[in-house]
């Protein structure tokens, strides 16, 4: 006996996505046979759904990978629909063959055409042009492309271009992908030139057509990246035309060059890989001359100095082009050169020194570490790269200087991650030396009455050190927050259970005060800890005083019911430090 075949969409994933309302829609809409399944291929469904409106829904994927569109304006402010579950449920009761569905309009209609003659289908065509624009212009665009010369055709493609991409102020998110759509049938008009042989009448259009759509980018709403998208194609349409048109590749290394460095949006960002094989050599070393030359005039920065360079875009893409080309050469060395140039934060030291670390250059980079922790002595220290030196040294064998590297670093500014970084560094006398740090600094005179972040730095190293009564002794003279008091009272149960069970009263006061199912549950699991610290008594009465003074707080009220005197609710985790 053979398995069932799976459906078509998973419903797990289909349910995820639309969530359970929209689906619980979608399901009654497909109930009612409001689905018409127009035509279905192996990675697409087209579907007319009936609602308020009949509304066409498109389905790619299959199993857990679904997407769609659908042009009802529930799907253009909120996403997947109820008509696209529709659809999916309709397509998995039809099968992967569509036999369930019946012959489809689509089926019909091309069996329709097959039978038909060229004059036929010729009027059938130009009847639809005429009452849908953009159809016209498109085929208006497409037999110009054959018949007419370069002047009259760019004039015609050019103002395509300009009507197609004409913004009116602002296109916004519900306008996009019609805009786009109008847009896009004006870059297959362009793309089709190269086809018969007249990629050179496409060159200037495609040109025309990447600055105008640039522009449209300040003046759309490219959520969903349609425009961005559009930007890509005319790139690769141009790219397409290079390849079809004789050029110069010296002169289109120098134009890639220009678009690389001024083009707000990065579509030629890594033109001269995009262009190598239009460049050949020739191009390519063009290419390469001019980034070098300008590379140049990059002023070094270092040690946080970065005197007469303002533009840091033009920095990064110079740096972006000549690296790629140090790469294809297997330069290890240029490319270092290249980061060297850019020493002015820590950051920088950072990148570069695990740029060595990459290639194989461990002494390298320890050596580039240090340097830029020595220029920046003075600053806040980057912990980023102590922490990276830090496990360089430890893999040099120089474990002293490492914990002497974090213990400077913890002196000037403690935390609690770099002291576990120098307590597994460095042992006892790593974590004596900073408990000594913070003992010193809660030793100062204090102004104000607020807890010291010194006093919860300690306390949470006493703990992570079990030393719960120094810990207890520095909260109660110091004063330390909620949060770090109430770890110190979990870690501390066992040996200081009476200081445990004030915090733990405190702790459950404020949840439960605070409200919310959350808290309950949290309040009432630590509840029931507290029951293992002290007498039953005492147990009794505490959930007594609390069912009195909580009263209002049901489903506080509630949980205590279930759980008599602060018995754990299976519904609740257990609290955590």
């Amino acid at each position: 006996m053979t398995s069932a075949a799976p459906p078509r969409f998973d419903l797990d994933a289909l349910r995820r996505l639309a969530g359970d309302k929209v689906f619980a829609r979608g399901e009654a809409y497909h109930r009612d046979d409001r689905v018409e399944i127009l035509s279905m291929g192996p990675g697409r469904v087209l579907a007319s759904v009936s609602g308020s409106e009949d509304y066409r829904a498109v389905l790619a994927g299959s199993g857990k990978r679904i997407g769609g569109d659908c042009d009802c304006p529930a799907f253009a402010d909120w996403g997947f629909c109820k008509h696209l579950v529709a659809v999916a449920l309709a397509a998995n009761e039809a099968g992967d063959d569509g036999a369930a569905a019946g012959e489809s309009p689509v089926d019909r209609i091309r069996r329709h055409l097959e039978r038909q003659d060229v004059a036929t289908l010729v009027g059938i065509i130009v009847d639809l042009a005429e009452r849908d624009p953009a159809l016209l212009r498109r085929l208006d665009l497409a037999a110009a492309a054959e018949t007419e010369d370069d002047d009259v055709l760019q004039e015609r493609v050019r103002k395509a271009i300009d009507a197609a991409t004409r913004t009116r102020g602002f296109v916004d998110y519900r306008e996009a992908p019609d805009w786009a759509a109008e847009v896009d049938s004006v870059l297959d008009a362009i793309a089709a030139l190269a086809a018969v042989g007249r990629a050179a009448a496409a060159l200037p259009l495609i040109d025309r057509a990447l600055s105008r759509i640039e522009s449209a980018l300040d003046e759309a709403d490219d959520s969903d990246g349609l425009v961005g998208g559009l930007l890509i194609r005319a790139r690769d349409i141009h790219l397409a035309a290079c390849r079809a048109a004789p050029l110069d590749p010296e002169t289109l290394a120098r134009d890639l060059f220009e678009r690389e460095m001024a083009g707000p949006w990065g579509a030629f960002h890594g033109a001269a890989h995009l262009y190598a094989e239009v460049l050949g050599e020739a191009g390519l070393a063009e290419y390469r001359r001019l980034a070098e030359a300008a590379w140049e005039q990059v002023p070094v920065r270092s040690g946080g100095k970065r005197t007469g360079d303002d533009v840091a875009a033009d920095r990064m893409r110079l740096e972006a082009i000549l690296d790629a080309f140090a790469a294809r050469d297997g330069d290890v060395a240029a490319r270092i050169a290249l980061r060297a140039k850019d020493v002015s934060s820590p950051w920088r030291y950072l990148d570069l020194a695990r740029f060595c670390l990459d290639h194989g250059r461990e002494a390298e980079a320890l050596s580039w570490a240090e340097e830029g922790l020595w220029q920046f002595e003075d600053a806040p220290p980057d912990r980023r790269l102590v922490a990276f030196t830090a496990d360089l040294l430890h893999r040099a064998g120089r474990d002293a200087a490492a914990a002497d590297l974090l213990g400077r670093t913890f002196e000037r500014a403690p935390d609690f991650d770099l002291y576990r970084r120098l307590r597994e560094t460095g042992g006892a006398a790593a974590r004596d030396r900073a408990l000594d740090v913070l003992r010193e600094d809660l030793a100062k005179p204090c102004r104000g009455n607020r807890p010291r972040p010194s006093a919860d730095l300690l306390v949470r190293v006493l703990v992570a050190e079990e030393m719960f009564a120094e810990a207890w002794e520095v909260a109660r003279k110091q004063g330390v927050s909620e949060r770090v008091l109430d770890t110190l009272a979990l870690a501390s149960e066992a040996g200081h259970p009476a200081e445990a069970l004030a915090a733990h009263t405190a702790r459950i006061d404020r949840l439960v005060s605070t409200g919310g199912n959350a808290n309950y549950g949290e309040a009432h699991d630590l509840l029931a800890r507290m029951a293992r610290l002290r007498p039953a008594e005492d147990q009794a009465a505490h959930v007594a005083d609390l069912k009195t003074r909580f009263k209002a707080k049901r489903n506080f009220m509630k949980l205590l019911r279930d759980g008599e005197h602060g018995a754990p609710a299976a519904a609740h985790t257990e609290a955590k430090p």
